[in-house]
């Protein structure tokens, strides 16, 4: 993470004119409730120590409670009553100093705060102000919202306070800092030198900001002036880079140059963006080049960094330590009843199914749950996680892609919990990145750490695993993956892919969503690709198509 250096405190922002909307708040909510206002504006979580139980508010949140205090908190903000505004949250001293940082630190001048329709508890509003930089001066203009809710204790409604309400991609510890960055920009290039930008590329915003963080002091550029989010401890834990919200003044580029296929790239972009959450990678099996990674949310690059369970797609990695171990082969007959109980827990197929008189390389197929739950109580409990570690080259967290990655995680478990982790449940986590190498390792035989910058630009070293499967085990890897694509539950994705493929679907059930996640892994030539779509269902039927159709397109 570069260090970002800003300029001395700017104190003493004159206030701006309230904006109509906001007066026409207080019109609507004036006098409502006003024996509990009386005396808050200027202690803000101070202790209601006289206060009786009598006069404690309880239950839903009226909308004039709701728009009263959205109205108090806008309009003290706007007007730079800071402590004022503070006194309309729930958390009063966090609330004080980041509105003090957004004055004096991200030197943000003359705002103009406008509330939207409230929806139930949550306000929306616009803001529009002036960053100011020495004699430089741009707007700046962004959406966030607020959401109104009963304070602990005395049941007083306030604004919950968190970091996102002054900038919607704030977060815990984070800071907006306007000044001289400590990191120059890049300018990222695809494999064929075409320039890489968000207009082109609309989910690449977080790896741009990942390839500068790496490889802006060592690209060639100089630093310019901008307003940016310096990410604090809990985001840099969580891998999230530095974000520019607007440049003051141009810094001069450094270049970095990619292994991101602009054809393959763009239809991943316009793949993704026919399902909402959904999520894609493309690597080139052989070698680990990443050559498409695209998201249809673009906050968060849940293809590279996602944690989420991977469902049946896991049992690529399950049947490779079946077979190795002898508890498994393709074509020999394997138990697939309707249920099986392992650890306290009872376990089951989608929709209560069963396969009499079956083979393993039919189960896989058809993605059969207790064709695998059944070996639980022959495997050691760390064997799973160590299949993962020495011949996928997962869950090490030793990957260095060339941007913020996270390497699957694969916990030794327990009972039923390690019985879970068999089909992709558990303590399993996984992302389409993950996902795609090991259809990559499948394909090629061995494992080769993705990359999305070549290694020689800054001589770091990729990961490696430590074994390879026999060649019998992957033959017959490869002879399931293979059915599965020509007969099984990714069939129809798979329809009209020519060569040698291979493929497995997933589902992942996930607490309070209605719908599974659906996950799809496969690999056609020297492509390999996984994704997932969030809330989505079978994974046949949702990241199947996205991937299939960029295996078609890479040919």
């Amino acid at each position: 993470m570069g260090n970002r250096r800003h300029g001395a405190a700017r104190r003493g922002t004159g206030p701006a004119v309230i904006g109509t909307a906001i007066a026409a708040v207080v019109a609507a909510a004036a006098g409502v409730g006003a024996y509990a206002l009386a005396g808050d504006e200027e202690d803000g979580d101070g202790a209601r120590a006289t206060a009786t139980a009598e006069r404690v508010r309880t239950g839903p949140l009226t909308a004039a409670e709701v728009t009263s205090t959205a109205r108090r908190f806008l309009t003290a903000w706007q007007s730079g009553r800071i402590a004022e505004a503070a006194a309309a949250t729930d958390a009063a001293a966090a609330a004080k100093d980041l509105l003090t940082a957004y004055r004096e630190d991200a030197r943000i001048e003359d705002v103009t705060l406008t509330p939207g329709t409230p929806a139930g508890t949550e306000v929306p509003f616009s803001v529009k102000g002036t960053v100011v930089w020495k004699d430089t001066r741009k707007p700046l203009a962004y959406d966030s919202e607020l959401t109104v809710v009963r304070r602990t204790g005395d049941g007083e409604p306030r604004v919950r306070w968190r970091p996102a309400v002054l900038h919607p991609a704030l977060r815990d510890g984070d800071r907006l800092v306007t000044g001289e960055s400590g990191t120059p920009p890049v300018t990222a290039l695809d494999r064929a030198g075409g320039k890489i930008t968000t207009a082109k590329y609309p989910s690449l915003g977080t790896v741009l900001d990942g390839l500068r963080d790496k490889y802006g002091d060592r690209a060639g550029g100089t630093a310019g002036v901008e307003l940016r989010v310096v990410r604090g401890k809990e985001s840099t834990a969580g891998k999230l880079s530095d974000k520019t919200l607007l440049e003051l003044t141009e810094g001069t580029p450094g270049t970095v140059k990619t292994t991101l296929d602009p054809e393959l790239q763009a239809a991943a972009e316009r793949q993704v963006a026919r399902k909402p959450r959904a999520s894609v990678v493309v690597t080139r099996a052989s070698t680990g080049e990443i050559l498409a990674v695209a998201n249809s949310g673009h906050g968060f690059n849940t293809a590279f960094q996602g944690s989420l369970a991977p469902g049946s797609t896991m049992k690529v990695i399950t049947s490779s330590l079946l077979i190795e171990k002898g508890l498994a082969a393709a074509d020999k007959p394997h138990p697939c009843p309707k249920y099986v109980s392992y650890g306290g827990w009872k376990f089951q197929n989608d929709d209560k199914f069963a396969i009499k008189g079956g083979t393993f390389k039919a189960s896989f197929a058809r993605s059969c749950n207790t064709a695998f739950i059944s070996r639980a109580r022959k495997l050691a409990d760390d064997d799973l996680t160590r299949q993962a570690k020495e011949v996928f080259g997962l869950s090490r967290n030793d990957w260095a892609i060339g941007v913020p990655s996270f390497d699957g995680a694969v916990p030794v478990q327990h009972d039923a919990p390690m019985a879970a982790s068999l089909i992709g449940q558990g303590g399993v986590r996984m992302n389409p990145l993950n996902m795609a190498s090991v259809a990559a390792t499948v394909k090629s035989g061995s494992f080769h750490q993705p990359y999305l910058v070549a290694p020689s630009v800054d001589g770091r070293e990729l990961a490696t695993a430590s074994r390879r499967m026999s060649s019998g085990t992957l033959a017959q890897l490869r002879e399931l993956m293979n059915y599965t694509a020509r007969y099984g539950t990714a069939a129809e994705a798979m329809a009209g892919l020519s060569g040698d493929v291979g493929a497995k679907t997933g589902s992942a059930e996930v607490d309070g969503q209605k719908k599974p996640n659906g996950w799809f892994t496969a690999y056609r030539g020297d492509l390999a690709a996984a994704g997932v779509v969030q809330s989505g269902g079978h994974g046949g039927d949702t990241a199947g198509p996205i991937v299939a159709a960029l295996l078609k397109a890479g040919g």
